[in-house]
């Protein structure tokens, strides 16, 4: 094991800082400004001081220079680049990563002053004083500024009311007045304010008050009333308020335009009549029975933004349409009218019927295999003019496990062929109505597929599988999907004579590469609030449910094997649930905590002693515990055995999973991204696995529970530490990890906390882990 002194990292770190030193560049008459800090003095409690705080300090200008480590690369960059001669690298690196140095010089303190007192204004604090200094350091050629905010007590509310008047509109806001954002005892808020405003706009808006605007209301306080800092706050509408502005609105009709095409002017006159609405279309393109539960604006209503909101988006989850345009045309109304009427106008512009699309790509997996792979696939849209698409993909790939010793299995080949029917609507024996489902209608699937996998000097699988299902969103965090039919049939092929060696050797393994047929029901449910960019506190969730072979049981046949058989194949009979919870902690500048914990279970009854090899679960690599290589960890302190001829194939399962995990994440610089992470977890069995139980002498006192959960599992939980590198592309994300275990289950006892830093496993793969 290699030992480096602490002497020499630290005089290693100094030579590279000194090195990308920028104060030999600072003008002579210059400071490097470094920021500011903001200190709050009161004699009284603040309310959600924190938060105050972070709102004055992001008022303050100019930000300075990046800061990484003690350097400031991106102003070294841009210091180096201002030579004579920079050279094509200085100017490379400028370009990408290069900052604009930022002086004491370029601070407007009373400017900022200015701000500071102005934010204090819109949360109550009136009267307030700032009192602001400067910091140099002659040293360092650096400076910074203090403001010091001496805050006196803020008014507070005492009443909120309405002012009186005659006109419709001032009821309506009266009705829902008990809503209201603003409680007695606040300090004035401006922000505050101003959502009350929006609160009260978007209630008259549902109402059909479509040419009302947040901006025709004000707000007045009157502090006459009290000796001490209270108020009273008046709403009003203000003074010459279009009288437009002030009356509800009702559709007076509905078009929509099937095919409409934004090249061209014209629009064809020919239409269909159907619940009350015009479509349009010059030859049938979209079955108006079919589009119409897309629809949510009828005839009659009063304008809605939000049933706009959710017609087009429904309209835009179809698949069969490339913009989706929804405008309100006014029908002539008089000053003096108390209704008036809006035509609505949905222009909907299709995708091209037909589409083939090519990929290459080079993947990587979880199994650490990766390579190219070509697929292509043919899209036939809006197939039976109800919005229903047909997709064929097809599939070759060569792929190549990296980080391995073994060249058994080393290499494979895959061919796969699916072809999926989407239909946009639920197909369901009972009609269901169009309102059931208010944000999003569920869509069917049926898929056919098969997949033929070949694994060098091994084996070779081929399987079909046939599925029908729904799935949809509830709402823009939840998601549903829904297969009460799912059919999986698993072949094996020719085997190696080393690998049905190793069969023979192990019962228990071998069961799993039996001929298998799947027939089931899944279920999966995804909460996703990590969508929520501007949020601290996010949350996902996705717990997936999985059920095999119950229907089946209720008219199967024995065989000889005393197995329950349909049409001459034994069923796989099991069941199966997993949960996956992830929480991230935003702060700073684009810092990220992120955490996760994912707990599985699976059951195989009935007809199955050992659940499908396809449905067991894994531990290890670059998705899992990345300091351990893929499927190599577990189950429970299982140490597999050296193998001789170079024929290591021993994929390592369970059927249970726990798993916990969490990154930090951080920014370098751009496009680049940081992360110190440690995970641990491992899979387990329920029950005794004989194929890895120990050979021993007769006599000899040998474990006889290897692999199998017990309350012991905390001590068999395989633990990993290290760093990483994100690059980001726009939303793609080429992530590296390299990690060393930290606690290794397989080792004796006694042996398994070492920090194996000399022995790391490198993860390469695509995306963030969670």
């Amino acid at each position: 094991m290699i030992r480096i002194k602490p002497g020499v990292i630290l005089f290693l770190a100094g030579l590279i800082i000194q090195g990308c030193s920028v104060k030999k560049f600072i003008p002579a008459d210059e400071f490097l400004y470094t920021g500011a800090r903001v200190e709050i003095e009161s004699d009284t409690t603040i309310k959600e001081k924190p938060h105050l705080k972070t709102e004055l300090e992001n008022v303050l200008r100019p930000e300075p220079n990046t800061k990484i480590l003690g350097m400031r690369p991106g102003l070294y960059f841009h210091y180096k680049a201002q030579k004579d001669k920079p050279g094509f690298i200085n100017k490379f690196l400028n370009k990408k990563f290069g900052e604009e140095p930022v002086y004491l010089s370029d601070v407007d303190i009373n400017n900022t002053e200015d701000l500071l007192l102005n934010r204090l204004e819109n949360r109550g604090f009136f009267y307030s004083r700032v009192n602001s200094s400067t910091e140099k350091n002659e040293k360092a050629k650096t400076a910074s500024t203090a403001y010091e905010l001496i805050v006196p007590e803020p008014y507070t509310m005492e009443t909120y009311q309405l002012d009186t008047d005659t006109l419709i509109v001032y009821e309506q806001i009266k009705n829902n007045l008990d809503k209201t954002l603003l409680e007695k005892g606040m300090r004035f808020d401006l922000p505050e304010l101003k959502a009350e405003r929006e609160r009260i706009d978007l209630h008259l808006k549902k109402d059909g008050y479509y040419n009302f605007n947040p901006g025709f209301l004000i707000f007045e306080a009157d502090t006459n009333q009290y000796e001490k800092k209270n108020f009273d706050l008046y709403l009003r509408l203000k003074k010459d308020v279009p009288p437009k502005s002030v009356i509800p609105y009702q559709i007076s009709n509905v078009n929509v335009y099937a095919n409409y095409n934004v090249d061209e002017d014209s629009l064809t006159k020919n239409y269909e009549r159907y619940q009350d609405k015009n479509y349009f279309q010059e030859d049938l393109i979209f079955k108006p029975k079919r589009l119409d539960p897309y629809i949510l604006i009828e005839t009659g209503d009063y304008y809605d933004p939000e049933k706009s909101r959710n017609t087009s988006r429904r309209l835009g989850s179809i698949g069969a349409y490339k913009f989706v345009n929804i405008q309100y045309k006014e029908i002539d109304t008089l000053a003096t009218d108390s209704l008036g009427l809006l035509e609505a106008n949905i222009y909907l512009s299709p995708l091209k019927k037909r589409a083939i699309r090519a990929e290459l790509q080079a993947l990587t997996k979880s199994n650490n295999f990766a390579g190219p792979h070509l697929g292509v696939t043919f899209s036939n849209r809006n197939l039976f003019k109800g919005g229903e698409s047909l997709h064929i993909s097809a599939n070759v790939g060569y792929e190549f496990q990296a980080g391995t010793k073994e060249k058994a299995g080393r290499n494979s080949i895959q061919l796969g062929l699916t072809n999926d029917l989407i239909i946009p609507r639920m197909i369901f024996p009972i009609e269901i109505n169009k309102n059931f489902f208010k944000y999003s209608i569920p869509k069917t699937k049926i898929s056919l597929g098969g997949d033929y996998l070949k694994r060098s000097e091994l084996f070779s699988l081929s399987s079909l599988s046939a599925r029908f299902g729904y799935y949809w969103n509830a709402n823009r965090y939840v998601s549903h999907e829904i297969n009460p039919l799912s059919l999986n049939y698993v072949r094996p092929g020719e085997k190696s004579e080393e690998f049905q060696q190793v069969l023979d050797e192990n019962p228990f393994l071998a069961s799993s590469f039996n001929e298998q047929f799947i027939p089931g029901l899944t279920y999966s449910f995804i909460y996703n609030g990590l969508i929520d960019l501007d949020k601290k506190h996010v949350f996902y969730f996705n717990g997936n449910f999985d059920i095999a072979g119950n229907t089946f049981s209720l008219f199967g046949k024995k065989n000889e094997e005393g197995k329950q058989e349909v049409l001459g194949l034994e069923y796989s009979q099991y069941v199966k649930l997993d949960t996956d919870f992830r929480y991230h902690f935003r702060f700073g500048r684009a810092q990220v905590i992120a955490t996760r914990l994912f707990a599985g279970y699976g059951l195989a009854y009935g007809n199955s002693e050992v659940m499908p090899f396809s449905k067991q679960y894994f531990s290890g690599g670059p998705y899992s515990v990345r300091a351990f290589r893929t499927r190599s960890l577990g189950p429970g302190n299982y140490s597999p055995p050296e193998q001789e001829g170079g024929l290591g194939y021993r994929d390592q399962y369970g059927n249970i999973r726990l798993e916990a995990n969490a990154e930090y994440r951080f920014p370098i610089i751009t496009y680049l991204n940081g992360a110190f992470f440690v995970d641990a977890g491992n899979v387990w069995t329920s029950k005794v696995n004989p194929d890895l139980q120990p050979e021993g002498n007769e006599g000899e006192n040998l474990p006889a529970d290897i692999g199998k959960f017990s309350g012991n599992f905390i001590n068999e939980l395989g633990i990993g530490a290290g760093v990483g590198l994100r690059i980001h592309i726009q939303n793609f994300v080429i992530r590296f990890d390299l990690a060393a275990p930290l606690h290794d289950p397989a080792l004796p006892a006694g042996q398994r906390w070492e920090f194996d830093i000399t022995n790391p496993v490198f993860n390469f793969a695509i995306g963030y882990p969670f």
